[in-house]
C-alpha cells in the first residue's frame, strides 16, 4: 500500500472530527509533499540505475506487420517494405511462364494457422486457375510452395548483426510464414504472343483465407552513406578508421554496417557517428541498415497488429543483457519467458524434460539459419514448454508461441525446445 493511501486509511479511523481535520491539515501541508519528494527521488534513482545498464541493442528492436499494397504509405517514417521490389508492378510474361520449369505466377497471403499451411504444402495439391488474356481465358493447373524471400531477408540481417558484433534476437514477425508462391504447371496451351491481363486462382476450401497484394513491412531500411572525411590509420597501425555521419538520417535510430569479414574488422558507434575499422584505405561510400526507432504513440493503428522482439524494460533484463551469464534454472527460464511483451496473449505454465521428441508440438523453427548453434535435435533431450492461451486463439497464436520457443532455444541450446498449449 502506498504511503498516501495508508495515511488516509489511518485518518478515517480517528473518530474525533476536530482531531481528524487538524491531523489532515498537518499531513497535507508537510508529509504529503515529503512523500511526493521521496517518490520522485526514488524514481530518479531507479532511472539512474537503468541508465547505467542501458544496452546499445535497445536501439535495434525489430517491429513488423503487414498491410495491403494499396494502403501502404510510401513516406512512412518508421515502417518500410521487407523487400523493396514488392511494390513494383511486375507484368506477367507468357513466354516466361511457358519456358521456365516452375514459374511463379504470384504470391499470396493465407490468413490461417501456419500448421494448416504447412499441411497444405505437404499435400502438394493442385488447384485450378485461369489466365485472362486478350485472346480469351486459358485454364491452367497450379500448385503452392513456401515463399522464402522474407526468411532470406531475415537471414541476411542476421549475418549483418554478426559482422557488427551485435547479439541476435529472434524477429517476431508472425505474418511472413503465411506467404506462399503460386506456381503454374507449364502447358502447351500457353502461347508466347498472348498478353496476360489478369489471373484467377481457386484455392477451394482455402479460398476464404486468401489475401491478394499483401505487403510485409518492418522498421528496417537500407541507406548509402559516404565517408565524413578521409580514412585515418587505426590504433593497430594496420587497419583504417572510416567515419560515417548519421546525423541526417537521425541519431536516435539504430544502425548496422553492411559488409563481410574482408571489409569490416569491427564497428564503433557514438551519438551521431559510426566508425568502421577496415583494412581498406580508400574513401568510399558504405551501405547502412537503419533500424528506425518506432514511436507507436505517433503512428496510426495498422490494419494488422504490430509486433516486435522488444523485451519488457526492467532492471533484471538490463542486468542480464549487460552480464550474459547462463543460469539454467527453472526461475531463470520463467523470468526469461516473462520478459516478452505477450502477457495478454499467452501465459507460461510449466516445463518438462523428456528423452525423445513428442508429438503434438504447436511450435516450428523460426531461426532455421542458426545451424551453428542449434545442432541435430535427435541427439538432445526435449524441453517441452507448456503455455495457456489468455484469449481465443487466432491465426497467429502458434506463430507467437513459436517466437517465444525460438528465443528459449537460443539460450537453452543443449535441448530441443518445443511449445504446446495446455
Amino acid at each position: 500500500m502506498l504511503m498516501k493511501e495508508l495515511m488516509l486509511e489511518r485518518l478515517k479511523k480517528i473518530e474525533n472530527l476536530e482531531q481528524r481535520q487538524l491531523l489532515k491539515d498537518v499531513m497535507s501541508s508537510v508529509f504529503a509533499n515529503l512523500i511526493d519528494y521521496q517518490q520522485q527521488m526514488n524514481s530518479q534513482l531507479e532511472q539512474r540505475l537503468l541508465d547505467e545498464l542501458n544496452p546499445s541493442e535497445q536501439q535495434l528492436d525489430i517491429y513488423g506487420t503487414i498491410t495491403s499494397k494499396e494502403q501502404f504509405d510510401p513516406i512512412h517514417e518508421y515502417l518500410f517494405p521487407m523487400i523493396a521490389t514488392d511494390l513494383e508492378q511486375k507484368p506477367l510474361s507468357m513466354g516466361e511462364l511457358k519456358h521456365e520449369q516452375s514459374p511463379v505466377l504470384c504470391t499470396l497471403f493465407l490468413q490461417c494457422d501456419t500448421w494448416q499451411i504447412q499441411k497444405l504444402l505437404a499435400e502438394k495439391r493442385q488447384f485450378h486457375g485461369k489466365l485472362h488474356t486478350v485472346a480469351g481465358d486459358i485454364s491452367v493447373q497450379l500448385y503452392l510452395t513456401k515463399h522464402q524471400a522474407y526468411i532470406k531477408a531475415i537471414e541476411e540481417l542476421y549475418k549483418t548483426f554478426q559482422i557488427n558484433g551485435i547479439p541476435w534476437r529472434t524477429i517476431n514477425h508472425p505474418y511472413i510464414h503465411k506467404f506462399v508462391d503460386v506456381r503454374i504447371i507449364p502447358s502447351p496451351l500457353l502461347q508466347d504472343e498472348e498478353e496476360i491481363l489478369d489471373v484467377t486462382i481457386d484455392l477451394e476450401e482455402y479460398e476464404p483465407y486468401k489475401r491478394l497484394n499483401m505487403l510485409p513491412i518492418w522498421n528496417v531500411a537500407k541507406h548509402e552513406v559516404k565517408n565524413a572525411g578521409f580514412p585515418v590509420p587505426a590504433i593497430d597501425k594496420i587497419n583504417f578508421e572510416h567515419t560515417l555521419s548519421v546525423r541526417k538520417l537521425g541519431a536516435a535510430h539504430g544502425y548496422l554496417v553492411v559488409g563481410d569479414e574482408t571489409t569490416i574488422r569491427y564497428v564503433k558507434r557514438s551519438e551521431s557517428t559510426i566508425t568502421v575499422v577496415s583494412p581498406h584505405d580508400i574513401s568510399d561510400s558504405w551501405q547502412l541498415i537503419k533500424i528506425a526507432n518506432v514511436q507507436q504513440d505517433k503512428m496510426s493503428t495498422p490494419p494488422y497488429e504490430l509486433f516486435s522482439n522488444r523485451p519488457i524494460d526492467h532492471f533484471m533484463h538490463r542486468l542480464t543483457t549487460r552480464y550474459p551469464i547462463a543460469i539454467h534454472t527453472a526461475g531463470e527460464l520463467t523470468r526469461f519467458i516473462h520478459s516478452f511483451d505477450l502477457a495478454n496473449r499467452l501465459a507460461f505454465i510449466d516445463f518438462e524434460m523428456v528423452e525423445t521428441e513428442i508429438a503434438g508440438s504447436y511450435s516450428y523453427v523460426v531461426n532455421p539459419f542458426l545451424s551453428e548453434i542449434i545442432n541435430n535435435p535427435r541427439h538432445k533431450k526435449t524441453l517441452v514448454l507448456r503455455f495457456k492461451a489468455l484469449k481465443q486463439q487466432d491465426f497467429i497464436a502458434n506463430d507467437l508461441l513459436s517466437f517465444v520457443v525460438a528465443e528459449v532455444q537460443r539460450h537453452f541450446y543443449e535441448y530441443n525446445c518445443i511449445g504446446v498449449w495446455q
